[in-house]
């Protein structure tokens, strides 16, 4: 296995976070692809010898098309409360990190407004960051991912290294019929 030589810098990681989380809001086959582990953090290669195959999966769900006004609206709140996009349109090679810093805690107390006002969200995990945990057989997969060396079948015992986050109530605003969503801030002329 091969190690970047060229990581991106905590700012680009952060850019490419949220460029992730709006394009799973607007497209459920990048969601699902994200889900499903075909991008994102590389798996380590198994040490062990390879389980013999599973049983065949049932064939998968067919997929919702996804509406874009609702991502399009939650990106507009996240641009009125936290300048977002302004911040993420930024070239920030030219400012130091004293100032980009400065910068990301408005950006940061924006969105936690955002997310606030609109969602009610809670862990999938109620244990705490750490702890061993033992899956049993039926687990809900959507709601947890396996990672580092998956062999067998459930039970699984492992350490919870992230509770994952559930949206358990969505309350954004009501769009009049005419409302073009994709205008996610207006342009600005002082007079």
């Amino acid at each position: 296995m091969t190690t970047p030589t060229n990581l991106p810098s905590f700012w680009s990681r952060l850019s490419i976070a949220f460029g992730a989380f709006f394009k799973s809001l607007g497209d459920a086959e990048f969601a699902a692809r994200v889900r499903d582990d075909a991008v994102g953090p590389v798996a380590a290669a198994p040490v062990a010898p390879v389980a013999p195959a599973p049983a065949p999966t049932p064939a998968a769900a067919p997929l919702r098309a996804p509406t874009p006004d609702s991502a399009l609206q939650l990106l507009s709140l996240f641009q009125r409360e936290a300048r977002l996009i302004d911040f993420a349109q930024e070239n920030l090679s030219a400012y130091a990190d004293a100032d980009i810093g400065a910068a990301a805690r408005v950006v940061h107390e924006g969105c936690a407004r955002v997310l606030r006002e609109h969602f009610t969200i809670e862990p999938v995990r109620v244990e705490a960051e750490g702890a061993r945990i033992t899956l049993e057989e039926g687990f809900d997969a959507a709601s947890v991912r396996l990672t580092g060396n998956v062999v067998g079948q459930a039970p699984f015992k492992g350490t919870l290294s992230h509770r994952g986050w559930r949206a358990s109530k969505v309350t954004l605003p009501q769009l009049a019929e005419k409302h073009d969503a994709r205008v996610l801030a207006p342009a600005e002329v002082e007079l």
